[in-house]
């Protein structure tokens, strides 16, 4: 199968339904299990399912999913995975605001005001637990009891074993994903009886313990060894970088600080053969399927086989005011923008000393004067849908409307941070002097040279949260981030129109979870809502 495509290969497949009352419930299928998973290639067709999850949109509930937002399904790329967890990771923070404030779910989320109905919080909360019901799945029908009855070759339930493993760290993923945003949230296994129970409610710091022991078990008994596997298939590697930002977060989800922890995954990913890739700019092109290099495991998009109006498409059109021969593609959607705080994290944000400063400025004002208009604010084009030589995409779109752009969901430069800052915090195992190195391989990338470097006095914590910043934008990390540091919701930190007013203001603690979604409360008398919703 061909490397770039896994995810998209499984497009045409089932899709299952999403509510969590339907943890337990076998995928909807035109096929019976037994029939789909009768042979090797139906174990590999079936694994690809469970990846295309993360980049498959439309109404995931197929023949029967009520509580699944109709204000969502009506626009396909706002049930994709990768655009709704952008939406609640970066439109909440200093990093994002998006124009158009008729679409569903984004009024509230800027100013921090968001309500227990939201169809954007509802969206990602059903995709996840989507991908969590195909895990289950997949786990059940590739146990060892499963496979004692197939006449399968040793070496192809070997690679069944495999696969288990794969599907067993994105459960993890996804439940990582929940426990983040959601705390304490519905809980199913492939051990969880089918259709005969709703699912309980698992306390935020009972399912820290859950996803470390998954991570670990798939790590030692079945993800292949690092940098072996199929591009955009998830290894030990994955396993590792998963567990170190787990373990750097672990105090805001348990309460207690695993910043040890957190260095010796680092440093087991760090020693797998992975490098900085050369040129940042590359990082987020139509052929950044090279990477390999730097990037540790991503989200596979292709502008033929996985079209929709999510994923990286949505970060190619949605900055404002990026001319399609720029961002290669057929225009802009003039929606999303950043905050003048993030856009002054870089001294020179023209981009010719810094160059991770891809900001564009025709247009475009640097103060957010107005939440909701196209020219408040710098945008980007860090996501670029050509290739290295500035051709085009390799599967390109002839209507320019999709895109080609992997979104890697790991890579290096993460663990450099998370090294440094959990080394600062006080773990062990690492030193001050290897974080320093590490931050400063990441800035001469940046400019190319050693200009950017800075001395030990000047790395701190405080200095690793605007680095993070400047190298890490628009993909994912800042709400969590700043969580992290106690600048989420309180007062230690503002930017543009945070709480509604244009200067920023604090908000409820309330807000540094999501709520439960009210179509599920209603449907499973074993949650609770979240505090304070």
């Amino acid at each position: 199968m061909n490397n770039k495509i896994f995810t998209a290969a499984a497009c045409l497949c089932l899709l299952a339904t999403a509510c969590t009352k339907d943890l337990v419930r076998t995928p909807t299928n035109a096929i019976t299990a037994g029939e789909a998973y009768s042979t090797p290639a139906g174990y590999k067709e079936g694994l690809a399912k469970v990846y295309a999850a993360f980049a498959l949109t439309g109404n995931a509930g197929g023949t029967g999913s009520p509580d699944i937002s109709p204000q969502i399904i009506a626009d396909e790329g706002n049930s994709d995975f990768l655009r709704l967890y952008f939406n609640l990771q970066e439109l909440t923070t200093d990093e994002a605001a998006w124009t158009w404030q008729n679409d569903a779910g984004i009024q509230g989320l800027h100013e921090m005001s968001w309500s227990s109905i939201n169809p954007i919080i509802d969206g990602l909360y059903y995709r996840s637990f989507f991908q969590i019901t195909l895990c289950n799945e997949f786990i059940r029908q590739s146990s060892e009891s499963a496979l004692g009855s197939k006449p399968f070759s040793s070496q192809a339930k070997d690679s069944v074993r495999h696969y288990r493993a794969e599907a067993r760290f994105l459960r993890a993923y996804q439940y990582w994903v929940l426990m983040d945003l959601f705390g304490n949230v519905p809980f199913a296994t492939e051990n969880t009886a089918i259709a005969s129970s709703l699912p309980k409610q698992i306390n935020r710091a009972d399912l820290f313990k859950y996803i470390e022991s998954e991570l670990i078990g798939a790590a030692d008994s079945g993800l292949i060894a690092p940098r072996q596997n199929e591009y955009g298939r998830a290894d030990q590697a994955a396993a590792w970088a998963l567990l170190a930002r787990l373990y750097l977060n672990a105090q805001v989800y348990t309460g207690t600080p695993r910043y040890t922890d957190a260095i010796t995954y680092c440093n087991k990913v760090i020693t797998a053969g992975y490098s900085l890739h050369p040129d940042y700019t590359q990082l987020m092109l139509a052929d950044n399927n090279l990477n390999t290099d730097e990037f540790i495991l991503t989200i596979n998009y292709d502008g033929t086989y996985t079209q929709n109006y999510g994923g990286t498409t949505y970060l190619v059109h949605g900055p404002a005011g990026v001319p399609g021969k720029i961002s290669g593609s057929n225009g802009s959607w003039s929606g999303l923008r950043l905050t003048q705080q993030l856009v002054t994290l870089f001294p020179d944000y023209s981009g010719n000393t810094d160059h991770r400063a891809q900001f564009w400025q025709t247009g475009q004002t640097l103060n957010m004067t107005d939440l909701y208009t196209s020219t408040a604010g710098f945008s980007t084009f860090k996501y670029r849908n050509v290739t290295r030589s500035g051709g085009p995409a390799p599967h390109a779109d002839p209507a320019g409307n999709f895109s080609d752009i992997d979104f890697p969901l790991f890579r290096l430069a993460e663990v450099y941070l998370i090294y440094a800052e959990s080394v600062l915090r006080g773990g062990t195992g690492g030193d001050a002097g290897t974080a320093l190195n590490y931050v400063n391989a990441i800035r001469e990338r940046a400019y190319g040279n050693h200009s950017g470097d800075i001395t030990a006095g000047q790395l701190t914590t405080d200095y690793i949260l605007n680095e993070r910043g400047r190298e890490l934008y628009y993909e994912t990390f800042r709400r969590t981030d700043l969580i992290r540091y106690g600048k989420f919701t309180t007062s230690a930190y503002l930017w543009a129109w945070k709480g509604g007013v244009q200067g920023g203001t604090a908000v409820a603690d309330k807000y540094n979870i999501f709520p439960i979604p009210s179509t599920d409360l209603s449907s499973n008398p074993n949650l609770q809502q979240n505090s304070g919703y």
